[in-house]
C-alpha cells in the first residue's frame, strides 16, 4: 500500500504560479512512475502530467504543455507540480497518483493505469 497526500493547493489570480507537493509513505516510493491529474467542477478527471520512476523522462497533456512541470525528489518520496502561467480552465482538484513500474510499460495517461491516489488539492484561479 502506497499512501498520498497532495498539498500546496490555494487561490491564485491568473498569470500567477503555484507549487504543488505530493508525500507518500507506506512502500517503497522508487520504483513507481507518478502522474498529476485534475477533475474541474462538472468534468471528468483528466491527465495532467507523469513522470518515471528515474525522474528521467516526462509527459503533458498539451493543454498545459510549457506551463507546467513535474518533478519528484526520491530521497524525499515526494512529486512536485510547478504550474505558471496559471489560467481559470485550470481551476481544479489536483490529483497525485502512482503507478507500478514495470519494465518497458508506458508512462499512464489514464486512470485506470495508476494504483494508488491521493485524496486532491484544490486550486482555484481567479480571472
Amino acid at each position: 500500500q502506497v499512501q498520498l497526500v497532495e498539498s500546496g493547493g490555494g487561490l491564485v489570480q491568473a498569470g500567477g504560479s503555484l507549487r504543488l507537493s505530493c508525500a507518500a509513505s507506506g512502500r517503497t516510493f522508487s520504483m513507481y512512475n507518478m502522474g498529476w491529474f485534475r477533475q474541474a467542477p462538472g468534468k471528468e478527471r483528466e491527465f495532467v502530467a507523469v513522470i518515471s520512476w528515474s525522474g528521467s523522462n516526462t509527459y503533458y497533456a498539451d493543454s498545459v504543455k510549457g506551463r507546467f512541470t513535474i518533478s519528484r525528489d526520491n530521497a524525499k518520496n515526494t512529486v512536485y507540480l510547478q504550474m505558471n502561467s496559471l489560467k481559470p480552465e485550470d481551476t481544479a482538484v489536483y490529483y497525485c497518483a502512482a503507478q507500478r513500474f514495470i519494465t518497458a510499460q508506458p508512462l499512464g495517461v489514464t486512470r485506470m493505469e495508476y494504483d494508488y491516489w491521493g485524496q486532491g488539492t484544490q486550486v482555484t484561479v481567479s480571472s
